[in-house]
């Protein structure tokens, strides 16, 4: 009973990754939005870079996601 308690407790810990990885995601895209705005010619070059840190941002929420089921679900 103590195990499955300090497993939940572990998992919702792990969790947390998840909520950074999406202010990280809104502070890519917001400043997706104001460097478009202020030299829009550049576009292509800032939305290149911008796929780069969503991809990057949502690797880290998903080894988050991961390590809390493998909390959950392993041995």
């Amino acid at each position: 009973m103590l195990l499955q308690a300090a497993k939940f407790i572990g998992a919702g810990l792990a969790t947390i990754g998840l909520a950074g990885a999406g202010v990280g995601i809104g502070t890519v895209f917001g400043a997706l939005v104001i460097g478009i705005s202020r030299n829009p010619s550049l576009k292509d070059e800032l939305f290149k870079t911008a796929i780069l840190g969503f991809a990057l941002t949502e690797a880290i929420a998903l080894f988050s996601l991961m390590m809390a089921f493998l909390i959950l679900f392993a041995l």
